[in-house]
């Protein structure tokens, strides 16, 4: 707004005159961030309902995948053992004995108080050889154990290196393999590669004060053992993995017989992904409903009016509401959806029935799995409509808003210039005013004095 003009000679309030005139030459502008306003609430509300599909499009197009509900739950009967089961299992049972866990292998130096030299002085050479044969060749610093240590763990050969203190000023190599195991298996020279593979290297083991404190060795178990049947399986790790397809073993000790692991069909697992995805379901149809609710007030003279929801008339998030709708309560190779606990409210949403879906899936799980990954792989198609980034329902009307919003703003800055063109002319035409209108006064005032000092005539009798 610009400085006050208001007039001495006028003593018209020409600045309120000019805001008032203003306010009327505004109301194109004033509309156009009532519509400014009223779009970006729609965006903000339109992003919502995206974002609400599109977890509903993550959660149903999971559930749809191929084996997604073929969900196990693996028990033991030992706490000594315990099993995983992934999609790709089948129930059933089988008995396990674990007769030696994995471990990976420790060798022990005999003490020194410094690393020895070669034939030249230098700090001798140290070479290590894994399980398949390959050699790493080491070159330590210095002859201080630091510097081996330092030399071994820096090589990322078979085995890592720790000082360990020994007595009276010596210490001790204590090597540990990097992997568990029978693959992870080393052996440890004083000498070159080159000294290795022509058999002079000093084998740093051969010591008599030197251990081999665990040797390299996998864990065991046994299937169908006392059979003629009996099958050894062995593991890098304590882990047992596809004992069975889709099923893992770990043990954590020996068991000292037989221990029977069963899989059996997760059926509380599966009704909980059936559950969340009728919650999901209800929380996109229940954001709709409360965007498209008409409300009716009553004004003080007891007149009742109406007023919609920004989503109410709105035919395209109509659309999506109802494909939403249809994908969860469509017949699946004609049987309602309520057979698997799946039920329509008075309202338009759902109800989950976590009991019958237990008993269809006692009954019948194949064909309760494929039901639902049918109602899954519907409701995915029809979120993933709405939100396809290109193709989407939902997607469209936010760009077209957006659209809206910048052309509105562009309107809107147009108009800032053209109102303060106006404002200034105004201000000119007040200032001009207030110039005349003083100028007449300045000649009002001559010419009154002009005329009181006019002569006085007398009359005579």
């Amino acid at each position: 707004m610009g400085s006050s003009i208001d007039g001495l000679a006028s003593g018209l309030n020409t600045t309120s005159i000019i805001d008032s005139l203003m306010a009327v030459e505004a109301q194109p502008q004033t509309q156009l961030k009532t519509k400014l306003a009223s779009d970006q609430t729609m965006i903000s509300t339109l992003q919502s309902l995206n974002s609400k599909l599109s977890s509903l499009n993550d959660l149903a197009s999971g559930d749809s995948a191929v084996n997604a509900l073929n969900l196990f739950s693996a028990t033991t009967s030992s706490p000594s053992l315990s099993a995983t089961a992934t999609t790709s299992a089948t129930a059933g049972s089988i008995d396990v004995t674990v007769s030696q866990l994995a471990q990976g292998q420790v060798d022990v130096t005999a003490a020194m108080s410094s690393w020895p030299t070669d034939g030249s002085g230098a700090p001798a050479h140290l070479t290590l050889v894994d399980s398949t044969g390959k050699q790493t060749e080491i070159t330590p610093a210095s002859t201080s154990l630091d510097d081996v240590v330092t030399a071994i763990n820096s090589a990322s050969g078979p085995a890592r290196a720790v000082k360990v203190p020994a007595g009276n000023g010596t210490y001790r190599l204590q090597l540990t393999a990097a992997t568990s195991g029978a693959v992870g298996a080393f052996s440890v020279y004083q000498g070159t590669a080159a000294q290795v593979s022509a058999g002079t290297a000093t084998d740093l083991m051969a010591d008599p004060s030197a251990a081999v404190v665990k040797a390299a060795q996998d864990a065991k178990a046994t299937l169908y053992a006392g059979t003629p049947a009996a099958q050894t399986i062995t593991s890098g790790t304590n882990t047992f993995t596809d004992l069975l397809p889709g099923v893992s073993v770990t043990a954590a000790a020996v068991s000292t017989g037989p221990v029977t692991v069963n899989i059996a069909s997760d059926s509380a697992g599966i009704t909980k992904k059936a559950g969340d995805l009728v919650n999901a379901v209800n929380d996109v149809l229940g954001f709709v409903s409360i965007y498209s609710t008409v409300t009716r007030t009553t004004d003080s003279n007891g007149a009742s009016a109406s007023s919609g929801g920004i989503f109410t008339g709105n035919g395209s998030i109509r659309a999506v509401n109802d494909d939403v709708f249809a994908a969860m309560s469509m017949p699946v190779n004609g049987k309602s959806p309520s057979e698997y606990g799946i039920n329509v409210t008075r309202d338009g949403n759902f109800t989950f029935d976590a009991a019958k879906l237990q008993s269809s899936l006692a009954s019948d799980p194949s064909g309760t799995q494929s039901a639902l990954q049918t109602i899954a792989s519907r409701v995915s198609d029809a979120a993933k409509n709405a939100t396809d980034p290109f193709s989407g329902s939902v997607t469209a009307l936010i760009k077209g808003q957006q659209s809206e919003v910048a052309d509105l703003g562009s309107q809107i800055s147009d108009w800032d210039q053209r109102l303060a063109t106006r404002r200034a002319t105004l201000q000119g035409v007040y200032t001009n005013m207030e110039v005349l209108l003083g100028g007449l006064q300045s000649q009002s005032s001559w010419l009154t004095g002009q005329i009181a000092s006019l002569p006085k005539s007398s009359t005579g009798a």
